[in-house]
C-alpha cells in the first residue's frame, strides 16, 4: 500500500516537498542541486530558488520563487485562471503582481508525479518582486493603502474578459459555511462547547438570511483576492504590490475587507481600521450605504470560516498559535453580532476624521 503524505511526520513532509521542488527545476532548465530554501509552508510550500550561473537564461544574482501546490485544492484550469488574472492586473491596471515564468516547453504549470505516494503536484516558477511588507506598528495608513489597492483589483475584475477556461473557488455562503465548506466545518473549532455551537448556529442563520437579502449582483459579487491582508502586500517607493492569489475566487467584494482584518477582529481599534480601509477604497470605487451596512456580516462570515480552517488545520503553527483563544474571541464577536452592537455601537461610531473626511461607518448608520 502506498504511503500517505498526511500520515508522514512534519520533517518527512518537508523532505518530500523539497524533493518535489527539486524534481520540478529541470523543467525550467535549472539543475536539481540549485540552492533551494523554504520561505513559507501553509497550504502550499513556497521556496526561494537561486539558479547556478550556468542555468539557461537566469541571472544567478536574481532569486526566483517556486510554488509547490497542495493536492486536491485547485485544478490546472483554476491555476491557469489565477495566473491569467495576475498577468492582466499588471498589464491592464498597473498593479504589480508576481509573474509566472514559462517552462522550457512553454507551459506555466508543471506537474510532478510521485508514484510511491500515488500523488501529483502542480508547480510554478515566479519572478521575484522587490518590496517590504507594510509597517504594522501604525496600521491606519497601511489599511488606507490596502483599501485603495483592493478597489483597484475589484474595478479591474468587473470588466476583465475572463478566459474560456475560467475556474476558481466560490466564497459564497455555501463555500464558507454551507454545503461545500471549502475550509471545513466550524463546529470542529478548538474548545467549542455545546453552548458555543448553539450560539454560532444562530449567527450562521442570521448571516445566511442577510446575505440572501443583500444579493449577489455584479456590483457586489465578483472575482476577489479572498486573502488580501497586509501580509500579502509589498511596498517599494510608494508603490503597493500584491502577492499570494492562491485563494482568489468568486465572492462578495466586501469579503476582501473581512479578509483584511483576519485574526484581528477583536482589536479595540477595529472601527478605525475599517474606516481607514473604506477611505482608501472609496478613493477608487464607490460603495452604497447598503454595502457598508453589511460589513459586520462579512466579518462574521470570514471569522467563522477561519474557525473552520483552524479546526481542519490543527497541525499548523498558525492554528496552534490561535487555539482556544480564537474560539473565545469568536464567541464574543458572535454575541455582539446578534445584539447588533458589533461595529455599530454608538460609542464605536463617533466620527473618525481621516484626511478631513467624516467616518464612512458613522455616515452610513
Amino acid at each position: 500500500m502506498s504511503e500517505c503524505f498526511d500520515q508522514m511526520s512534519h520533517e518527512r513532509q518537508l523532505c518530500h516537498l523539497e524533493s518535489v521542488a527539486r524534481r520540478a527545476l529541470p523543467a525550467w532548465g535549472i539543475q536539481q542541486d540549485a540552492s533551494v530554501s523554504l520561505l513559507s509552508l501553509s497550504e502550499n510550500a513556497t521556496w526561494m530558488v537561486r539558479p547556478a550561473a550556468n542555468a539557461s537564461g537566469f541571472d544567478p544574482d536574481q532569486p526566483l520563487i517556486l510554488r509547490v501546490h497542495r493536492t486536491g485544492y485547485h485544478s490546472r484550469d483554476a491555476i491557469r485562471t489565477e495566473l491569467a488574472w495576475m498577468n492582466a492586473l499588471q498589464t491592464d491596471a498597473g498593479v504589480i503582481t508576481p509573474q509566472a515564468i514559462p517552462a522550457a516547453n512553454g507551459d506555466l504549470i508543471h506537474c510532478v508525479e510521485t508514484p510511491s505516494l500515488n500523488e501529483s503536484r502542480f508547480v510554478e516558477l515566479f519572478e521575484f518582486i522587490d518590496g517590504q511588507a507594510p509597517d504594522e506598528t501604525h496600521l491606519m495608513e497601511p489599511f488606507h493603502r490596502l483599501g485603495k489597492v483592493t478597489a483597484q483589483l475589484h474595478q479591474h475584475a468587473m470588466y476583465w474578459q475572463r478566459p474560456e477556461f475560467f475556474e476558481r473557488l466560490v466564497w459564497d455562503f455555501d463555500g464558507c459555511l454551507g454545503e461545500r465548506k471549502l475550509w471545513g466545518d466550524w463546529r470542529q473549532g478548538p474548545g467549542l462547547t455545546l453552548q458555543d455551537i448553539a450560539l454560532l448556529e444562530r449567527v450562521e442563520e442570521r448571516i445566511e438570511k442577510r446575505l440572501q437579502a443583500y444579493g449577489s449582483s455584479p456590483e457586489r459579487f465578483g472575482l476577489i483576492h479572498a486573502d488580501l491582508r497586509l501580509a500579502n502586500l509589498l511596498e517599494v517607493d510608494g508603490e503597493t504590490r500584491v502577492i499570494d492569489f492562491d485563494d482568489a475566487g468568486l465572492g462578495w467584494f466586501l469579503y476582501d475587507l473581512a479578509s483584511a482584518v483576519s485574526f484581528i477582529e477583536t482589536r479595540d481599534d477595529l472601527p478605525e481600521l475599517v474606516d481607514a480601509w473604506l477611505q482608501g477604497y472609496l478613493s477608487q470605487r464607490p460603495l452604497l450605504a447598503a454595502d457598508v451596512a453589511m460589513i459586520p456580516t462579512f466579518i462574521m462570515l470570514r471569522r467563522m470560516t477561519l474557525l473552520a480552517w483552524i479546526g481542519s488545520h490543527s497541525e499548523t503553527d498558525l492554528a496552534k498559535s490561535q487555539g482556544k483563544r480564537f474560539t473565545q474571541g469568536t464567541r464574543e464577536l458572535a454575541e455582539q453580532y446578534l445584539s447588533d452592537t458589533f461595529l455599530v455601537n454608538a460609542a464605536e461610531l463617533e466620527p473618525v476624521v481621516l484626511r478631513n473626511k467624516t467616518s464612512v461607518l458613522a455616515a452610513a448608520v
